[in-house]
């Protein structure tokens, strides 16, 4: 799950040079819908208009919502690494949800770990941490976005259905639903024509296979077996193994420092899912 979800940030950045990344994430979510469209048909007719309201609800939160606050903020000038490091709050957004809607018990020895591994994901992300020239209200979307996915995990996992709707008819509605918006959303900055060349090609392609279907499935079937909570913590290893795909990829450097990090935010991860085992 965390080597798919990572993946996003570097397709992401590789699409920066081919075309709009909002144009970019409409085509992923156009493709990943028709690829999906030929096994999810049958279920579709089974479900009630209602659950697939429910869903597009969750989806609106989980993909557009969450991918709007990030790319728009950072297309308004918030740097790169600090919206990465806000859109990394989600496993204490998460927690806070957790604790106060679902009233979900946590105790101090998680609550540390959650802090440890965030301190491990700022020693990991520290290079890149700068100040923009951004309007200040622009440092808030990032955070929005983040929000907006620790809402829908909160709201999937509790929801009736989510253990008889298969995996794939879920991601089906949610990457539709998505698909709808960023047409809005790109159309107002660009043609929604897809730009012919490799290189646009190729990002449409690894987002929608990588980063959607395996990302955001791998993270939906986590939901399914584990607390949502526990789920968003391993999330905390997501800029390590980003930083692993850009060294491979585009021959950034890696540092001790980074290291460290990666040890610290496993050690509060190891807390969390510890603390959570004793009250299962």
């Amino acid at each position: 799950m965390v080597i798919a979800w990572s993946s996003g940030f570097v397709g992401a950045r590789f699409s920066l040079d081919y075309a709009s990344p909002f144009l970019v994430v409409f085509w992923r979510c156009v493709v990943v819908t028709l690829f999906l469209l030929p096994f999810v048909i049958s279920e579709l007719r089974r479900t009630s208009f209602s659950t697939l309201i429910h869903y597009a609800g969750i989806g609106l939160l989980a993909t557009s919502g969450y991918l709007l606050g990030v790319v728009q903020g950072i297309a308004l000038g918030v740097p790169a690494g600090l919206a990465a490091l806000l859109a990394d709050l989600l496993p204490v957004g998460t927690a806070i949800l957790a604790t106060t809607i679902l009233k979900q018990r946590l105790t101090i020895r998680a609550w540390l770990g959650l802090g440890t591994g965030l301190l491990g994901v700022v020693l990991v992300t520290q290079g890149a941490l700068v100040l923009g020239e951004a309007p200040l209200w622009a440092y808030l979307l990032p955070f929005l976005g983040m929000m907006s996915l620790a809402v829908a995990t909160i709201w999937q996992k509790h929801s009736d259905t989510f253990s008889s709707m298969s995996l794939i008819t879920n991601l089906w509605i949610q990457s539709l639903v998505s698909a709808i918006l960023f047409a809005f959303v790109a159309s107002i900055e660009t043609s929604l024509a897809p730009v012919p060349s490799t290189g646009f090609i190729v990002s449409v392609l690894w987002t929608a296979a990588i980063s959607s279907m395996g990302g955001y499935g791998l993270y939906w079937l986590c939901l399914r077996r584990s607390s949502p909570t526990r789920v968003a913590t391993v999330l905390y290893l997501s800029p390590a193994v980003t930083l692993l795909w850009a060294w491979v990829m585009f021959d950034e450097p890696l540092s001790w420092l980074m290291g460290l990090g990666v040890a610290i935010s496993m050690l509060g991860i190891w807390i969390v899912i510890r603390e959570e085992e004793s009250f299962l």
